[in-house]
C-alpha cells in the first residue's frame, strides 16, 4: 500500500563534537562555580586566594609538577601532561573552574599519559574540572566524590584488573563520556553511580558515547558494566542518562546496564553479543526507550514500579528478550535486596524477535506476580513454542502483532496472529517493509510514544513495534566502535 511521509527528522544518531574539549552540553546543567576551600576557610577567604591572572596552557612532565600547576590553576587553565608512564603519587585538584571556563587536566594526546601504579588523581570539593585523555591503570581507579560537582570524564582508557570500579561517580552533574572501559577479569564494575549517604544518589550524571568492551568476571554477580545506584539507593531520586553508549561481550554478569535507582532515563544505547541485559533491577519510574540489544544471550529485564519500556528493537539473542519481573515482596519500601514486583508499568511499540522458547516472560516464578503492567502494540515473533509466558495481576493487551508462536498466556484480545513483513535494514535491523499489516494499525495512544527508533516523530495512526515505516528516510543503526570512545568525533 501506498505510505504517507511522515520524517520529520527530531534527532540525529551521529553526533559531530570536536575532538579537543567541546563547551559544556546543554544536559546536565551545571552547578555554579565555588572557589576551592580548605574545611577551616570560608568562601571569601578560599575566594581571595585564588589567582585572577589570565588562563593559561602549561606542560607538566611530573606528578610534582602537576601538583603544583593544580594549586595555582585559574579558570581556564589547561594543564597538559607529558606522554609516560606515572606510576606513584596522589594528584589533587584543589582550584575549581567555571561552566565556560573549566580547568582542564589532559594528556599530551589521547593515551599518551597513563596513571599506573598506586597513582591516582583526587577530585574532592571541585566542580568544573576536566579530566581528559589519559589511560587509568591504577589500583586506585578515579573518584568523583560527593561534593565534587559539575566535573567531566572524558576520552580515557579505563583498563586492568584491579579490584572494584574503574571509576565510581557520588557527584551531582557529573559527565562521563567518550572513554573506553575494556578487557577486565576481575569483579568489580566497569563504572559505578553511587551518591550521598546511605539512601542518597548522585543527581543528573550523564554518561554518553562510552564503550564498554570485554568483561570478562566468571562469577555469579558483580561484573556489571554499569551499576547505577544500589539496593540501600533504589529510592534515590537519581534523574540519570544513560544514552548513545555502546556495551560489547559485556558478559561479566547477568546485568550489562544494571540500575539501582529511581527516575532514571537508559536510550539509544547498543547492547551486542553480550551475556549483559538491561536490566531495572531496584527503583521506579525509570524509562527504556530506543535500545538495540542484538546477539549474545541480552535482553530486557525489570521489576519495581512505573517504568516505561518502549521503541527498543531486541534480535537475534538467545536469551529471553524481554521479562516482566516478580518479586519476593510486592513493594519495597525499606531498600532490601529482595526483587521487588512489576506494577503499574508500560511495555508498547518494541520489536522483540526471539530465537527459540518464549519472547516475553511474566513473573520470574517468585511469591508476587506483576500487576498492572500493559503490553500493547509490540511486534513479537517467536520461533516455536510460546511467545508469552506466566501471568500476574490485572494485565492489559492490546494492538500486539503475533508471528511464528502461539499466543501462550496472552489472550485472544491482545493481539492480532499476522506476518509482520519484517526486513533487515541499516545495521542488520529488522524493520517493517511495504505492505506491513502493523503500518497504521496501533490500537493506543500513549502520549509517552512520540518518536520511533528512529528519532522519527510518529503522526497519525502509529505503526506497530519500534519502527515507524516509511519508503525512504534515514535509519538508525546500531552504534559502532566509529561512534563511540576516545577516538569518536
Amino acid at each position: 500500500m501506498e505510505r504517507k511521509t511522515r520524517r520529520k527528522i527530531v534527532l540525529g544518531v551521529v553526533f559531530a563534537t570536536a575532538v579537543a574539549v567541546p563547551s559544556a552540553i546543554a544536559w546536565p546543567s551545571l552547578a555554579a562555580q565555588t572557589p576551592a576551600q580548605t574545611p577551616t576557610q570560608t568562601p571569601a577567604q578560599a575566594a581571595a586566594q585564588t589567582p585572577t591572572r589570565a588562563p593559561r596552557t602549561v606542560t607538566v612532565s611530573s606528578v610534582q609538577q602537576l601538583s603544583a600547576a593544580l594549586d595555582v590553576a585559574v579558570p581556564g587553565d589547561r594543564i597538559t601532561v607529558a606522554a609516560g608512564r606515572y606510576a606513584s603519587g596522589i594528584i589533587k585538584a584543589t582550584r575549581s573552574g567555571t561552566g565556560d571556563k573549566p580547568i582542564t587536566i589532559s594528556a599530551a594526546s589521547v593515551g599518551a599519559a597513563e596513571i599506573a601504579g598506586s597513582a591516582q588523581i583526587q577530585l574532592a570539593g571541585v566542580s568544573h574540572v576536566v579530566v581528559q585523555g589519559f589511560v587509568f591503570s591504577s589500583t586506585a581507579g578515579l573518584d568523583v566524590p560527593v561534593g565534587a560537582t559539575a566535573n567531566r570524564i572524558t576520552r580515557n582508557v579505563f583498563q586492568g584488573n584491579k579490584s572494584g570500579a574503574f571509576l565510581s561517580v557520588s557527584a551531582d552533574d557529573t559527565e562521563v563520556d567518550h572513554n573506553m572501559f575494556q578487557n577486565k577479569k576481575s569483579a568489580g564494575v566497569y563504572l559505578q553511580v553511587n551518591g550521598p549517604g546511605a539512601h542518597g544518589m548522585a543527581q543528573r550524571v550523564h554518561v554518553h558515547h562510552n564503550y564498554f568492551f570485554n568483561h570478562q568476571f566468571k562469577g555469579d554477580n558483580g561484573g556489571e558494566s554499569i551499576r547505577f545506584g544500589l539496593s540501600g539507593r533504589q529510592h534515590g531520586d537519581a534523574r540519570g542518562l544513560i544514552e548513545y553508549n555502546l556495551f560489547e561481550k559485556a558478559d561479566g554478569d547477568s546485568e550489562a546496564i544494571s540500575v539501582k535507582s529511581s527516575n532514571n532515563v537508559v536510550r539509544y544505547n547498543t547492547l551486542l553479543n553480550s551475556r549483559g541485559t538491561i536490566s531495572l533491577r531496584h527503583g521506579w519510574g525509570t524509562t527504556v526507550e530506543g535500545n538495540f540489544v542484538i546477539g549474545g544471550r541480552s535482553g530486557i529485564r525489570f521489576f519495581g514500579n512505573n517504568h516505561t519500556v518502549i521503541n527498543n528493537v531486541v534480535q537475534d539473542s538467545s536469551g529471553l528478550p524481554m521479562e516482566v519481573g516478580g518479586g519476593e515482596i510486592r513493594d519495597d519500601t525499606n531498600s532490601t535486596t529482595a526483587h521487588e514486583a512489576a506494577d503499574h508499568c508500560v511495555v508498547a511499540f518494541n520489536t522483540l524477535v526471539g530465537t527459540g522458547g518464549n519472547v516475553v516472560k511474566y513473573g520470574s516464578g517468585k511469591k508476587f506476580p506483576p500487576s498492572d503492567v500493559t503490553l500493547a502494540d509490540n511486534i513479537i515473533v517467536g520461533k516455536g513454542g510460546s511467545a508469552v509466558a506466566g501471568t500476574g495481576g490485572a494485565l492489559k493487551f492490546g494492538g500486539n502483532i503475533l508471528n511464528g508462536a502461539s499466543a501462550g498466556t496472552m489472550p485472544a484480545s491482545g493481539f492480532t496472529s499476522a506476518d509482520p513483513r519484517l526486513a533487515r535494514g541499516a545495521g542488520t535491523v529488522f524493520r517493517l517493509s511495504a505492505g506491513s499489516p502493523a503500518i497504521d494499525a496501533a490500537t493506543g495512544s500513549f502520549p509517552q510514544v512520540t518518536l520511533d527508533i528512529d528519532r522519527v516523530a510518529r503522526t497519525g495512526t502509529k505503526d506497530v513495534g519500534a519502527d515507524e515505516f516509511a519508503a525512504s528516510g534515514p535509519q538508525a543503526r546500531p552504534l559502532t566502535t566509529a561512534d563511540v570512545g576516545p577516538q569518536a568525533p
